[in-house]
């Protein structure tokens, strides 16, 4: 009965408001908001995977970089690693210029034998200046020639406003970069050097009996937030380069010249909070999947499969991946041979009339040309397509 009673209760509540006029509701999706502004010199916002900037301001200024200097003293010593130069349980014996750096430090000695590992971990947790200079010396023989070092992986990660006289990021007027560079040189650190890249969610290192904290507080605060870098002196002011993956979705953001370490992680919190919350990436194609095939004039096979070479990621307002538009465009003829790799068109992604990225169309597998009686025989075809085409302009003509 009660059974009964629920179900008839039901029928009732349907009807009173079936009979009710539905009210008028807007379903489309809601505008994404301007973006916020925060306190600091310069700032950026992106996305790791599409590259599609979110928030900027002043992003091409140059700056000084303070410790965030480090980021690319790991990325030179990772590189370092992965090539076999050096070993991550190497000793490496600290001398005395190492030990006299100035600002913070790792607490190394004089003479003190010490592992790469321990000083990696004691300059990116602990943002030691004494174990940057360890670490140049021991890989490049001195400083001065690691900083040459730092500045060939600039130029090759096309870091075109930064140039670096040191280690560590202490003052230097020919020591500087800008906050896109620094995001730049976070997202090749993250995709490189992923497993190194896990040192910069630690929390804590203790070294000599010394426990020291990770600068970065919002790794207590946002357990989505997994590295990077801080950097602090009065000229540059405060500075945090930062990463969070939240729902498969990257950003990165560099904040430069805030006013206090409090203000640096909360403006990084608020732009980080802001990519989330109104945008989402997707992964529109892979490396290598077939996205089409195109006729293949003189070859031992008449098509060609067609594709990316690298994966295609976009992100947009959240919401709007059903309005997503592609269009390809082919070259007017595809004769053999085709290599792999050889490009024969274009796609192109919009969102309403934005075009969100193109990416060319290569040949995924080689069609090798075909001997001489299918060459003749294609070559024969296309010149009798040309006769008409040629026979159907002038016709227009007249």
């Amino acid at each position: 009965m009660k059974k009964l009673l629920a179900i008839l209760l039901s029928l009732a509540s349907w009807n009173a408001v079936a009979q009710t006029p539905a009210p008028n509701l807007d379903t489309s999706t809601p505008p994404v908001p301007a973006a916020p502004q925060v306190g600091a010199a310069s700032y950026l916002l992106v996305d790791f995977n599409s590259g599609r900037v979110l928030v900027e301001h002043n992003p091409d200024m140059r700056v000084e970089p303070a410790s965030i200097t480090k980021l690319m003293t790991a990325y030179v010593v990772f590189h370092g690693l992965a090539e076999g130069k050096i070993k991550l349980e190497d000793t490496v014996i600290v001398s005395e210029k190492a030990w006299r750096t100035g600002g913070s430090r790792m607490f190394i000695e004089p003479n003190m034998q010490v592992t790469v590992e321990e000083l990696v971990r004691g300059m990116v947790i602990q943002s030691g200046n004494d174990a940057s200079v360890a670490l140049a010396e021991y890989l490049a023989g001195s400083e001065e020639a690691f900083a040459g070092l730092m500045n060939h992986y600039a130029e090759l990660l096309g870091m075109r406003d930064t140039h670096f006289m040191n280690s560590t990021g202490l003052p230097d007027p020919e020591h500087y970069t800008t906050a896109r560079d620094v995001a730049t040189l976070s997202i090749a650190t993250i995709r490189d050097f992923p497993d190194y890249y896990a040192w910069y969610s630690e929390k804590e290192f203790t070294f000599n009996n010394i426990r020291q904290h990770n600068r970065n507080t919002l790794l207590w605060r946002d357990p989505a937030i997994d590295g990077l870098k801080t950097g602090h002196t009065e000229s540059a002011g405060y500075c945090l380069a930062a990463s969070a993956k939240h729902d498969g979705m990257r950003l990165v953001s560099a904040v430069m010249g805030s006013t206090s370490e409090s203000n640096r992680a909360s403006e990084t919190q608020t732009l980080l909070n802001y990519g989330f919350r109104f945008f989402e990436t997707v992964q529109l194609y892979q490396a290598g999947q077939e996205l089409t095939r195109a006729r293949v004039w003189k070859g031992v096979t008449d098509e060609a499969t067609l594709g990316l070479e690298q994966e295609l990621f976009v992100t947009i307002p959240s919401g709007r991946y059903d309005d997503l538009e592609a269009q390809v465009q082919m070259h007017p003829q595809l004769t053999a041979p085709l290599a792999v790799g050889a490009k024969v068109g274009q796609i192109n992604v919009k969102l309403d009339d934005d075009v969100l990225a193109s990416r060319d169309l290569v040949a995924l597998e080689p069609v090798q040309e075909a001997g001489f009686f299918g060459s003749a025989w294609d070559g024969l075809q296309l010149w009798f397509d040309g006769m008409f085409e040629d026979d159907e302009s002038a016709a227009e003509t007249e």
